[in-house]
């Protein structure tokens, strides 16, 4: 007798299309008015919190793989948003920081996101959002 699987109840599986669903909730703010893609925007917003980075710190920071990364940031490098700088030293190492430019477009950003993140946790009571914290800080492998 073969055993039923309910996809629908499979953690895993909700996880993935809660991620997907904010993930396009998000991408709706900066993709048409900054032309920017998912992969653009999580670069851009580690960049701002901690550059200068590398792109395998990227990587690493957003578990994007490098393909996705190399790609956003030569993008992000033409539309003048990143520049990058090799090391004196080592020029196998390639320091990436977000230019004035990315900035702007980072700080316009960062409220438009922030209020959509406060529309879809003002659904949860704050007993709620405090367990969320609590379960996502320990299903968070690292």
């Amino acid at each position: 007798m073969r055993t039923i699987f309910n996809l629908e109840k499979f953690f895993p599986y909700r996880l993935s299309v809660l991620n997907e669903q904010v993930s396009r909730s998000l991408a709706t703010l900066y993709s048409d008015r900054f032309g920017l893609t998912p992969p653009e925007w999580r670069a851009m917003a580690v960049l701002a919190g901690f550059q200068p980075l590398s792109a395998n710190a990227i990587c690493q920071r957003t578990t994007m793989d490098k393909v996705r990364v190399t790609r956003a940031i030569a993008r992000m490098i033409e539309a003048g948003l990143v520049s990058r700088q090799e090391d004196a030293q080592d020029r196998r190492f390639v320091s990436l920081t977000l230019t004035d430019k990315g900035m702007a477009v980072y700080d316009r950003i960062l409220p438009l996101v922030q209020a959509r993140e406060a529309e879809i946790l003002a659904t949860l009571s704050p007993d709620e959002m405090h367990a969320l914290d609590v379960i996502l800080r320990k299903l968070t492998c690292r």
